[in-house]
Order: C-alpha cells, then structure tokens, then sequence
C-alpha cells in the first residue's frame, strides 16, 4: 500500500496557473450560489475573491470559506459573527483559525458553536 506521500509523488496536482485564478474568479461571481461555494472551497483561490466570497449573500458559500483551511486568517476572522450558526460552526471545527477567533466562538451565543469549540479544544489536547 502506498502512503500518502507516494501517491502524490505519483500523482501530482496540476501546476496553478493564470487561467486557473482567472476560472476561480469567473467562478466566484456565478450568479449560482453552488457554482460560487466551488470557487470557496478551493486551495487557490486568490485572497480578495476569499474577501468577497466571505461576504456573500449565501450562507451556504460563507460556510464553504469558513472550513476552508487554505482561507486567510484575516478572512477568517471576518465569519466569527457571521449571522448563520452553520458558519459559525463550521469556521469552530477548522484548525486553521487564529487563536483570537477561537475565543470570540467560545463565547458565541450559539450552545452548538460553543460545543464545536469544546470537541476541537479536546481534540487539539489528544
């Protein structure tokens, strides 16, 4: 069996080129929500469509940023008071947001987001 390692060697991921930003972006102003939470959920999305996508209209793409760990942290940090409990709770399970962040959902006035926030806290101290 190969370990992780080895089969990227074997399969590498394509190189990020300029046509693929520019496909993200074109992505991430689609007028369909779906189509804008795949340009969310990419490792190269660039970080002023992160920014916009971070204010979207559809919780749903919000939510996509929000467990993105490739996310800027600043663009992180913009979802902690998002109005959806959905993102909030996934932005809590994401190892990638800053410290600061973590400490506003402690306090959030979602128990759910609170519990999110308790189960990672727990997992980090495994």
């Amino acid at each position: 069996m190969l370990s992780a390692e080895e089969a990227a060697a074997l399969h590498p991921a394509p190189e990020v080129t300029d046509s693929k930003i520019a496909r993200l972006r074109l992505l991430a102003a689609d007028p369909n929500p779906k189509i804008r939470e795949s340009a969310a959920s990419s490792h190269h999305t660039p970080v002023d469509v992160f920014e916009a996508l971070a204010r979207d209209s559809d919780a749903g793409v919000r939510a996509c940023v929000a467990r993105n760990e490739h996310a800027p942290c600043d663009v992180l940090r913009m979802l902690v008071d998002d109005p959806s409990e959905v993102v909030r709770g996934f932005l809590a399970i994401n190892f990638y947001v800053p410290d600061d962040a973590m400490n506003t959902l402690a306090a959030d006035g979602s128990a759910t987001v609170q519990r999110l926030v308790q189960w990672k806290t727990e997992l980090a101290t495994v």
